[in-house]
């Protein structure tokens, strides 16, 4: 049996929304050297928290960018954008054919519960999920002094069993590994999005102009006390694997809402409104 070709290894597009010089998705990159044909597309800057926004009234720009993974260089990008727009142009101009994967991460810092809304780089891997591409977005639940190395070998371990069965169309998986030794994580657990939202204040502030501004605050409340949320699985020490979809209608609240007068003509009232 002859050996595989270097060019008939799967194509893996890797992104974040840390920035494309963020340890992160250089750990990341070092982690799937040799999985596949590797591929860095990402923000030049970092972009955490931007969620799904992409770029429409100024120019996107890409330029060439130095990247080493163990094996040697690979082909990246900077681009001047958000990263559903490195997504996008990485896919549509970038690249001679589309990835079989997109991995975006790894993040500083958690993407659970609501915070997915706001994350880019589940964002990012949103984007290639309504492209009609697999894709993983990969979190270490740690802020102030990350270690990449345990969330980069779960993140290979993901890619190769989503490379070997596929995902299901329209969905992707939100990973969250917690800042935990190799030998502490429990496992893997297939988990919901935990119910939450932030108590959020502003803070305002003077500028040397003596001009108000104000600086967002917050904390973070957790109203879900469900033993199969992602919250949980990291607090018990499980790397939580999450499938999420773009498709964002309740179908739950079809059955409460069906028997509104929807066949019912609009009739104008005394405000005018019809």
């Amino acid at each position: 049996m002859s050996a595989t070709s270097p060019d008939d290894r799967p194509r893996i597009l890797l992104c974040n929304d840390d920035g494309i010089h963020a340890p992160g998705i250089q750990s990341l990159a070092s982690a799937l050297d040799g999985v596949g044909k590797l591929c860095v597309v990402a923000p030049t800057t970092e972009q955490s928290a931007v969620g799904h926004a992409i770029t429409v009234r100024d120019p996107v720009r890409a330029h060439r960018e130095e990247f080493e993974v163990p094996s040697g260089p690979i082909p990246a990008w900077g681009v001047t954008g958000t990263p559903a727009d490195s997504v996008k142009l990485a896919c549509h101009e970038l690249l001679d054919a589309p990835p079989d994967l997109v991995v975006s991460g790894i993040n500083q810092g958690p993407n659970t519960a609501v915070n997915v809304l706001y994350s880019g780089t589940v964002s990012a891997a949103t984007e290639a999920s309504i492209l009609g591409l697999n894709s993983i977005a990969i979190s270490l639940c740690d802020w102030s002094e990350p270690q990449f190395e345990v969330a980069g070998r779960w993140a290979r371990r993901l890619v190769e069993w989503t490379l070997d069965r596929g995902l299901p169309r329209g969905v992707l998986l939100n990973v969250n590994v917690p800042a935990l030794p190799s030998d502490e994580i429990e496992g893997a657990a297939l988990t919901r999005q935990a119910r939450s939202r932030w108590e959020e204040t502003f803070e305002e502030r003077t500028d040397p102009a003596g001009q108000p501004y104000y600086w967002l605050a917050g904390t973070f409340v957790d109203l879900d006390d469900g033993q199969e949320t992602d919250l949980s699985a990291i607090d018990r020490g499980y790397v939580s694997v999450t499938p999420i979809q773009h498709d964002m209608t309740a179908y739950d609240a079809f059955s409460s809402l069906q028997d509104w007068d929807w066949d019912e003509s609009a009739e104008e009232d005394e405000s005018g409104w019809e």
